[in-house]
Formats: structure tokens, C-alpha cells, sequence
């Protein structure tokens, strides 16, 4: 069986033959381990995809942010070289 993600099943270095008649191998893990296991990894796997979604959902909405002050910024430069400008041809000349 491969894994959630499409990869090789792993192998532990032991081969099918060093598993007791009743269904454990050496190390003391039996199949009802091994499920528990196998569904402890698939709710981790669950949490982790669920946080890369609010994740990918915050950066795109941090992104609008920026472009959003991007745009405010721009406005607001815009509007004070204006108004510079209307000062500058408003103000009188100094007498020389």
C-alpha cells in the first residue's frame, strides 16, 4: 500500500517472515497499533492540510492589503504634489 501522498510504502529492514502467528511482529505492535497509528497520522494530516488553507487564505488577504495601501499611498502622493503645486503658483514672487 502506498502512502497518503502517493510514495513507496517504507520498509523497516524486517521481512514478513519475523511476524508472530498472532499478528505482532517483534518490536510488540499488532495490527490494532499499527490502525491506531495509521489514524492518529490521518487527523495530523487533516490539521496540517486545514492550516495550509488558512494560511494560503491569510496571504492572499495580506496581498489585497498591501496592494490596497499601495493604492491609498499613491492617492495620498498624488494629491499633496498637487497641492504643491497650486502653493508654488499661488505663492508671490519675492521682490529682488
Amino acid at each position: 500500500m502506498s502512502g497518503p501522498n502517493g510514495e513507496p510504502p517504507l520498509s523497516l529492514g524486517r521481512g514478513e517472515e519475523e511476524e508472530r502467528e498472532d499478528g505482532e511482529d517483534h518490536n510488540g505492535f499488532g495490527e490494532a497499533e499499527y490502525a491506531a497509528i495509521n489514524s492518529m497520522l490521518d487527523q495530523i494530516n487533516s490539521c496540517l492540510d486545514h492550516l495550509e488553507e488558512k494560511n494560503d487564505h491569510l496571504h492572499a488577504r495580506l496581498k489585497e492589503l498591501l496592494e490596497c495601501n499601495r493604492q491609498t499611498r499613491l492617492e495620498l502622493q498624488q494629491l499633496s504634489e498637487g497641492e504643491d503645486g497650486e502653493n508654488d503658483t499661488q505663492r508671490p514672487e519675492p521682490d529682488t
